[in-house]
Formats: C-alpha cells, structure tokens, sequence
C-alpha cells in the first residue's frame, strides 16, 4: 500500500509498504517520480492483487510477474511501481535473514558511499535564473567546506538549434568561477538536463566548459538517442553520462555497447529496483562505464542507492539530497545515511535499514 508524503517544493514522497502475514514483518520501498504521483499511486493499487499470497522472497519472479502481467509496456509511471514494490521485497528478505541488503547482494566491495549534492544545499542559496557567478562559487566553496568531494549543478539555459555566444561565455565563466572556488580536490558535475535542441549547441556549451575539468556532462542532449551521444562523445574530450531518463536494460544496452557514455545513471527507483540495476551495472561494467545512480528523492531511495552503492563495483558516487526537508526526522526516525565528509557509511542493520513513521507522514499529505 502506497504511503504519500508531500516533500516540497520539488516532488511528493511516495512510499511503498509490502506487508506479510508475520507479525511485524513487512519491508519498505520508494516509488517517488515527479508530477505523476497520482499515476504512481495507481499502479502500485493495480499492482496489489497481483503480489498478494506470493512469497515476498522470490523477488526475481514478482518482477518477472509484474513486467509479463502488465500486456502493454510499463512504462515510467508503471516501472517505478514496481521497482518499489522490488526493492520492499529485498527489505523483507533482509529483515528476515538478520542482514543487511548489501550483504546479500554478494558483500561488500567498498567500505564507503561517495555522494554528492547539489549547487545551493547549504546556506548559500543561489539564482538558477540569473547564475550569478559570485553566487555559485560562494556555494560551492561551502559544499567543500561540508566536506563533500562533488558536486553537481546546470551551466546551461534551455538553448534553441543555434546558440548565443553570450550564454556559451557565461558558461565558461561560471565554470571557472566554480572550480576557482573549490581548487582541484573536489569533482564538478554538469547537468545540461537536455536543454540543448542540437548536437551543435550542446558541443558549444561542452567546448565552453572543457577547461575547468568537469567529471561528467549529463544529458547534453535529449536522452533515448543513442548515435547521438555518440557522436557527442566522439567530439569531445569531456566525459559523457545519461540514464536518468532511461527505464529498461534493453535501453542501457544499446547505449553501452556503442561505448557512447563514460557513465550510466540508472534510477532505482524506476528502472526495476536492485534486480534490474544490477544488471544495468554489469552491462555498463563490460562497456568500461562506471554507474553514478540518479537519487533526488526520499529517505527510502537514499537507503537503496547506499546498499547498491556498497556492493556493485563499478558504481562510482551518488547523487543525493538529504538534508532539504526540516521535518526529515520525524518522517523517518531510523535511517541507515550517515555521512562522514563526503562519504555514507556502510550500514549494518538488517534490510534497507529505514523505517517511516507513518502517523508523521500523514500530517504531510499529497500537495498538488
């Protein structure tokens, strides 16, 4: 059953509760996607009768019966019902064996998380319209002194085919401002959300940006077109990454085997859960890809992305945004995220590790 906590400004919270016929057992999952709260909530009651009387330990089949039942493609709205209702089911199995998820996804291969945020989390607050430079650097600089080694933020403004060469300037500028601000040590992540209409303005922008030595370039164009990064990455010395609006294996597949990204970012909370991300990953490793998953949203997705994190090898940082809601710990009052610097440390309690107070959540309800 679905579990609406209204998280704004950016997006509703939707939590996923698989309850089992034990006492006291039942696991937690996170099917938040933005504006489609509703659709979620549909899906995840469609999705019910399904799941109900089968074992909660066959996650493999659930996602196989949830995918085949279906007749028509999922979808986002559909596939990120299921994935919380997955990503529930490991939580139940970890609970039940006393062990935390990671360690049933084979053990650990790192002994912490790197994260990182985004441009404007602390105090600083920033202008994404007029993209002052002081602004931006000034935040950075304070995201360094929080101890993250990464962060990320938007240089681009929504860019027809051409391209202004004032914005394009301005890019580089901010650019520079940032990395003057934070020195070598701390890695820059640029998300062009797709703004660009063209290969052309996208190169442009990526050109611009090239000196400060940015890790990765998201998105530069509309995702789904995999010749098209391709073609951007072969002009470009800039690392290439996308995935945040891909859904299926099949869709990283084409995308990987072309060698057109240096990083995939698969979302776990819509891709299928850890059963598909997994194999995500494995394709990505086999194409020299790290995968850096996309997690802007709740305490439950955090946890997820911290057990994978833990146990996938080629995973590389996590996106993250913990911190924003002030009422966070009432909502949940037992979560597995602790930071050291820049870095989650590696849980121990069973499952995912989180838990939501549900009488706290109701006092935060669906916000349009």
């Amino acid at each position: 059953r679905p579990v609406v906590v209204a998280a704004p400004p950016h997006r509703n919270w939707v939590f996923v509760k698989v309850e089992t016929d034990q006492p006291g057992l039942y696991g937690w999952g996170e099917a938040t996607l933005e504006w489609k709260t509703r659709g979620v909530v549909g899906s995840i009651e469609d999705f019910a009768p399904i799941v109900a009387g089968r074992d909660p330990r066959n996650v493999t089949q659930i996602v196989e019966l949830l995918n085949k039942a279906a007749f028509w493609p999922l979808g986002v709205i559909g596939l990120t019902a299921l994935s919380a209702i997955e990503q529930a089911c490991w939580d139940i199995m970890g609970k039940e064996l006393g062990q935390p998820i990671w360690k049933l996804l084979g053990g650990k291969v790192r002994d912490r998380v790197r994260v990182y945020t985004h441009i404007g989390a602390g105090r600083v607050k920033v202008s994404r319209d007029r993209m002052d430079i002081g602004e931006y650097a000034d935040s950075a600089a304070e995201i360094k002194e929080m101890g993250y080694t990464a962060l990320k933020f938007g240089p681009v403004p929504y860019t027809h085919y051409d391209y202004p060469l004032p914005s394009v300037r301005h890019a580089a500028d901010l650019l520079a401002g940032v990395r003057e601000a934070v020195g070598d040590e701390v890695d820059i992540m640029l998300d062009f959300h797709g703004r660009p209409s063209s290969m052309t303005a996208a190169l442009a922008y990526i050109d611009a940006v090239e000196p400060a030595r940015p890790m990765f370039v998201e998105e530069p164009v509309q995702p789904g077109d995999p010749q098209a990064m391709l073609m951007i990455a072969r002009k470009t010395r800039v690392p290439i990454a996308t995935g945040e609006r891909l859904l299926t294996h099949k869709e990283f597949e084409d995308l990987c085997s072309l060698k057109a990204v240096a990083y995939v970012q698969p979302d776990l909370c819509h891709c299928g859960g850890f059963t598909v991300g997994r194999h995500i990953a494995a394709t990505a490793a086999a194409n020299f890809a790290g995968v850096c998953p996309h997690n802007p949203m709740g305490p439950v997705a955090g946890a997820v992305g911290l057990h994978f994190g833990v146990a996938v090898p080629n995973f590389v940082v996590l996106e993250e945004i913990s911190g924003v809601i002030p009422w966070y710990g009432e909502v949940v009052p037992q979560s597995p995220i602790h930071r050291v610097d820049g870095f989650w440390q590696v849980p121990e309690a069973p499952g995912l590790g989180v838990e939501i107070d549900e009488a706290a959540a109701a006092r935060h309800p669906f916000q349009q």
